[in-house]
């Protein structure tokens, strides 16, 4: 994966999070994962098409996911109900979106797809038994990790 395919998705995290949550982000290390299970409680995904092909996982406790919500929304969630759940595949729909205007930018013009939920740490997902690069990131609300596994399609 090149480093001009990642830099954009840190970019567009960075600045939808400012803007939804008011609040920096801290980026961790980079590191690899090999799994096709997923890491935390709660997993945006959002497939990407195009010159690019794959997925971009947000993976969060629920807890965490509970508080993004509540600052996006505005009103406090005690549950992680349908519109909790609605605004997590649309924090990954934006910063998803955002990263593939950047992409589009450095000549890697992408779509991307509705965004899917995945409840349930360890959930088996099997199209993802491939290496995907995770970005950790800390914010006010809790731990977040965007993790990105993306190829470069060649006509």
């Amino acid at each position: 994966m090149k480093v001009e395919c990642v830099n954009p998705f840190i970019q567009a995290a960075s600045e939808v999070l400012d803007a939804e949550l008011g609040a920096e982000s801290q980026r961790g290390k980079l590191r690899l994962h090999k799994s096709a299970f997923t890491t935390d409680e709660v997993t945006a995904l959002v497939g990407v098409t195009g010159t690019l092909n794959g997925l971009v996982l947000y993976s969060m406790s629920q807890a965490t996911a509970l508080g993004i919500v509540s600052k996006m929304i505005g009103q406090d969630f005690a549950e992680f109900d349908a519109l909790a759940q609605s605004g997590i595949g649309e924090l990954g729909n934006v910063i998803t979106g955002r990263a593939g205007v950047l992409l589009s930018e450095a000549g890697y013009p992408s779509n991307i797809t509705p965004p899917a939920l995945v409840i349930g740490e360890g959930t088996m997902i099997t199209t993802l038994d491939l290496v995907r690069l995770v970005m950790p990131l800390e914010t006010d609300l809790g731990h977040l990790e965007i993790q990105v596994v993306l190829k470069t399609i060649t006509s």
